[in-house]
């Protein structure tokens, strides 16, 4: 009986060193070339290097977050107050794509520990907006220090060049992604505004 292909990933990459000086992982490369042959292949390790990323990414913001008893989404309700001023919990929800039930949830938890309140929304008074209080403007403050310290350490002896290289290629693939998305969902609706 086979395995999934993919349970060989779970233990993490089997790092190796191409011809020019790059790294790769020998399973997902070889996996990738038997699916879609080797250009392809080369081609579709950038998605999985940068799932791994995330996935790494998320483990990393999640310690830092546990230190102070939060959780990863309760950091980001965090940041993106401290970034943004207080916000509608359906504006959170959207700008963390999750549900607006989740949001509740987490907002719901960050007032129980006096980091967040709930305010009337001027505008909609069927709205409520959630805004930082003192204590969570601090305790964020002093997160956010402390992350960048950390962040830095992981990229401070890299080149610039090589920085700048992967942040240009995520925001190019991004953009791609959003372009097809928007145009799918454009399809999608003419498709259901004109069924046959």
């Amino acid at each position: 009986m086979n395995s999934h292909p993919m349970k060989d990933f779970q233990q993490g990459p089997e790092l190796a060193v191409d011809d020019g000086g790059r790294l790769f992982d020998r399973r997902m490369r070889a996996m990738l070339e038997s699916l879609v042959g080797p250009e392809s292949g080369r081609r579709l390790e950038t998605f999985a290097a940068m799932r791994w990323l995330m996935s790494r990414s998320h483990q990393f913001m999640e310690r830092a977050a546990e230190q102070y008893g939060l959780s990863e989404g309760r950091l980001q309700v965090l940041m993106r107050l401290r970034h943004q001023g207080d916000s509608s919990l359906g504006g959170l929800a959207e700008a963390m794509h999750v549900s607006a039930r989740n949001i509740t949830g987490l907002v719901d938890h960050l007032e129980r520990d006096g980091l967040v309140v709930r305010v009337p929304d001027r505008e909609d008074r069927r709205s409520v907006r959630a805004s930082l209080t003192d204590k969570g403007l601090q305790l964020i403050e002093r997160i956010w220090k402390e992350f960048m310290q950390r962040s830095l350490l992981l990229v401070q002896d890299l080149p610039q060049e090589e920085l700048d290289l992967v942040r240009h290629t995520c925001l190019q693939l991004i953009q791609r992604i959003e372009s097809q998305l928007h145009e799918e969902g454009t399809a999608i609706a003419t498709q259901r505004s004109n069924p046959e």
